[in-house]
This record gives structure tokens, C-alpha cells and sequence, in this order.
């Protein structure tokens, strides 16, 4: 060459002047505080300063720890009540991700459940997703929320998340590692994507709950109470029983199941933590009613003691172990769900505590940090 200088590279393809990997968390959105975002929050505690990346922001309904990473948005959180109205621009989403530049990272973890996984990577990256579930409104819930929408949105669904489908299924192959929160959630990654995955529970921070020392005369719910966590199962059951329910939540079943509910149903819209975790070390036994993804509320209830009665579907099945940690029911209706319950009864007199406190250290965060880490290696 002649003695001309060089012209200085990009920024972006500059060498970089640290060793350490550079690493992006991909969120669907991050709008309120639930099991997602309690992983996407031990992500940023295992990965110190990792960039997160999501299409809608509300740093009101975050965390500190969230709040402190640098959160970059899609182009979607400018549009129009995006903080609300986030699920009406579902289509986009695809396109929005495909926007964001990863070209500087080394690793990437899209959080999945939403649309998230659908970024763009360079090829000398690792690209894990993390799947709390394959997006149910458009595979198994499909017709559910097909059922529930307005007319417009009903005519307008069979197009549009036909396409998404397709989309849906051809992102996954951008993935070079997928990750699923229970082996259930496996089994579904296998059936829509057609990937195999390894399964690495969600954090639970166990350490947080202890058992009590005088055990009351309640069984205990927790939970939205909304149609596919079927409280009315549990409500109809205890009603026809006559034995002590309390209900802890809120949602837009409450008025429907208030009114046919007995007098020894309780509900309680919402508790704080020490409350929560009192009610936990003092039930007799959670009652889970739902086909959960996962589910965290039956690993609290035996970080705290206590025995779980629960439907044995879905992620139940890989915390709640039968006939130690409590005990399943296997039709989804009130007089199954009765049935267990006089089997937990009798089932009580043979409880050993510490088998439930043994089990619920299986989900503690550092396993989670382990499993991920190992995963994760570059």
C-alpha cells in the first residue's frame, strides 16, 4: 500500500478494549413485576452489567435491580398508549426485534413468552432463550382468547397470527441454545418448534420463607383470579365441603365467584409479603388449580412447610412430588379436587415438613445461577 493511512474502522467493528464478554438480555416486556422478570432480575445479578433490550418499558412497576441496568426499547414503546395497549401491536413485534443491533455482543439471552427471541445475532455469538413458554395465544390458548376477543378482533385474528405462527416458528431456528423453565414446558418447545431444549427451573428465593410453628385450620389459593387458573374449581370444592378456603387474589372472576362461593370461603384481594408468607407457613395445604407453565406458589408453600394439593398437569409435576410433598389431583373439576382434599386429610398425619423444605432447595437461585452459567459458557 501506499503511505497513505489507514481509515479508522466503524465503532462498531473497532477492537475492544476489555476482555470481559459483552452480554444482552432480551425481555418480551417489561411492564409489571411477575415470574419473567424475577428471572430477567437474577439474569442481571449473574450477568453485572448486561445491556436488557424489551419492546415496552415501565420503570414505575420495576424493580431496582432492573432499573439500574441500561434498558434499551423497540420502536413500539413510542407508540400510542404502548404501556397499556402493548398486546394490540403484536404484530409488529417481529419486525421491532429484527430492528435492535446486537452486533456488539457476545452472548445473548432472549426471555421468552412474549415475542423475544426473534433478534437478529451475529454469527460469532451464543444466543440462549430462555422459555417460560411458547406464546399460548397463538398455539394452545389460540381459540381461548380467539373466544374472548371483540368482533374486530376476532375477524382480524385467523390472518394475522397465522403469520405470526409462521414467524413463531421460523425464529426459533435463530436460536443456538434453548432453555425450558420445566419439562413441560419442554415437551411444548418440542411440539411447536420442533427444537430440543434442556430444563433449568426458575429461581425461587426459598431462603424467604420458613415454616411456622402452629399450623392453622385453612387451606389456602393464591393466584390471579382469572379463567385459566380455574379458582372456581377450588371455590366450587370447598363450598360443597364446608372446610376453611382462603383466596388470595384479584381479578375478573372475583364478583361471579364471591356470589357463589360459601360462607367459609374467604377472599382476600391482595396480602403483603410477611402476610403472604404467614398464610404460606400456616395453611394447611396449597391448593393449585391450574395447568401452570411452571408455577412458583407450590415451591414457596413448601420452602414454608407445607404440603401442596395440585392438578397433575403441566409444571406441578416437576416440583410437587406425590405422596411426600403432597398430593395430585388428576380431572380438572370440583369433585376431583374434593376427593384430594379428604386424601390430604388423612395424608396429613404422615407429613414430614422437611421433605418439603428438602424439595424446595432444588429451586433455590444458585441452582438456577449453576445450571445457566454452565449453559452459557462461551
Amino acid at each position: 500500500m501506499s503511505g497513505a493511512e489507514l481509515e479508522p474502522l466503524p465503532p462498531r467493528l473497532a477492537p475492544r478494549a476489555f476482555s470481559a464478554p459483552r452480554v444482552a438480555i432480551v425481555h418480551y416486556w417489561l411492564v409489571s413485576m411477575r415470574g419473567g422478570e424475577r428471572v430477567v432480575e437474577r439474569l442481571l445479578k449473574l450477568f453485572p452489567g448486561a445491556d436488557l433490550f424489551t419492546h415496552v418499558y415501565d420503570p414505575t412497576k420495576m424493580s431496582s435491580t432492573i432499573n439500574a441496568a441500561r434498558v434499551e426499547t423497540s420502536f413500539i414503546d413510542r407508540l400510542p398508549l404502548s404501556k397499556r395497549l402493548y398486546q394490540y401491536y403484536l404484530p409488529l413485534m417481529p419486525m421491532a426485534l429484527e430492528e435492535f443491533d446486537l452486533s456488539a455482543y457476545d452472548l445473548v439471552i432472549s426471555s421468552e413468552s412474549g415475542p423475544a427471541k426473534g433478534i437478529i445475532t451475529r454469527p460469532g455469538s451464543l444466543h440462549l432463550c430462555y422459555c417460560h413458554s411458547p406464546m399460548r395465544y397463538l398455539w394452545d390458548h389460540y381459540h381461548q382468547y380467539k373466544a374472548e376477543a371483540n368482533v374486530l378482533a376476532r375477524m382480524a385474528m385467523p390472518m394475522m397470527y397465522h403469520r405470526l405462527r409462521q414467524w413463531d416458528v421460523s425464529s426459533s431456528a435463530r436460536v443456538d441454545r434453548i432453555v425450558a423453565n420445566s419439562s413441560f414446558v419442554q415437551q411444548r418447545v418440542a411440539k411447536v418448534w420442533r427444537r430440543e431444549s434442556d430444563v433449568v427451573h426458575p429461581p425461587v428465593e426459598t431462603n424467604l420463607f420458613t415454616p411456622a410453628v402452629d399450623v392453622g385450620d385453612f387451606y389456602l389459593w393464591v393466584g390471579q383470579l382469572v379463567p385459566y387458573k380455574r379458582p372456581d374449581v377450588a371455590v366450587d370444592a370447598f363450598t360443597a365441603n364446608g372446610l376453611p378456603l382462603v383466596v388470595v387474589g384479584a381479578g375478573g372472576m372475583a364478583k361471579r365467584l364471591k356470589a357463589r362461593a360459601g360462607p367459609n370461603v374467604t377472599f382476600v384481594e391482595r396480602m403483603n409479603f410477611n402476610e403472604l408468607r404467614q398464610a404460606y407457613a400456616r395453611c394447611k395445604a396449597l391448593v393449585m388449580t391450574a395447568e401452570e407453565d411452571f408455577g412458583i406458589t407450590p415451591v414457596e408453600a413448601m420452602a414454608s412447610g407445607r404440603p401442596v394439593i395440585a392438578y397433575g398437569r403441566g409444571g406441578a409435576l416437576d416440583s410437587v412430588v406425590d405422596g411426600a410433598t403432597g398430593l395430585f389431583y388428576h380431572v380438572q373439576e370440583p369433585a376431583a379436587l374434593a376427593e384430594a382434599v379428604e386424601r390430604m386429610e388423612r395424608f396429613l398425619g404422615a407429613f414430614n415438613p422437611l421433605d418439603a423444605l428438602r424439595q424446595a432447595k432444588r429451586f433455590a437461585p444458585e441452582e438456577f445461577d449453576a445450571k445457566i452459567t454452565a449453559l452459557t459458557r462461551l
